[in-house]
């Protein structure tokens, strides 16, 4: 049902989709399903290295942008009959050495796959989301890690009257999706 409401063949950001009901969505419909999380990424190289090895490419895989489009289309097309995809790219860097331009470019590379896969009626969805480098601050991981360590705190009596959210302004990974609940978790 998930993927009914989403057009076949896009590149869009997560957004309220959860990586677990895309994953059963995938496999509920027969299609493939492939995820990177790139949360250790920080340059274009070290992009491309996650997803070869996270979607498994051949070890001639030339890690570079032509590289990725070939192996996201017509390596496997040659492969046969395809049932369909949906890829998660989670955690796209946002810094210095992996910039707006560096995501677009990459980004584009799935949009062009998206359209060469369009082309053949073969559904192929890209979902992603991006990371948002804060200075001076540990990884999103570190501070995942460092509250489940952390002893729980009591929750907050009461909402604030003008009914603003208490955990807004934590101590927290920043992420694309605003309805990502890992985002709330109080690491503060």
């Amino acid at each position: 049902m998930l993927l009914q409401t989403v057009r076949p063949n896009i590149v869009q950001a997560i957004r309220a989709y959860r990586v677990e009901d895309l994953m059963a969505a995938a496999e509920g419909a027969g299609q493939h399903f492939l995820y990177a999380n790139l949360t250790e990424a920080q340059s274009k190289q070290d992009v491309l290295d996650k997803i070869a090895e996270s979607f498994l490419f051949p070890a001639h895989f030339g890690k570079n942008l032509d590289a990725l489009f070939d192996c996201m289309t017509d390596l496997v097309h040659r492969a046969g009959s395809q049932p369909g995809f949906v890829v998660v790219l989670e955690q796209l860097p946002d810094n210095a050495r992996f910039d707006r331009e560096a995501r677009e470019q990459l980004l584009d590379v799935f949009r062009d796959a998206a359209d060469f896969w369009g082309e053949r009626r073969i559904p192929f969805r890209c979902f992603y989301s991006f990371a948002v480098a804060r200075a001076n601050e540990s990884s999103a991981w570190e501070r995942v890690n460092e509250a489940a360590q952390e002893p729980a705190k009591p929750a907050p009596k009461a909402a604030p009257k003008n009914g603003a959210n208490p955990n807004f302004g934590m101590n927290m990974p920043m992420m694309s999706s605003a309805f990502d609940t890992a985002m709330w978790l109080n690491a503060a």
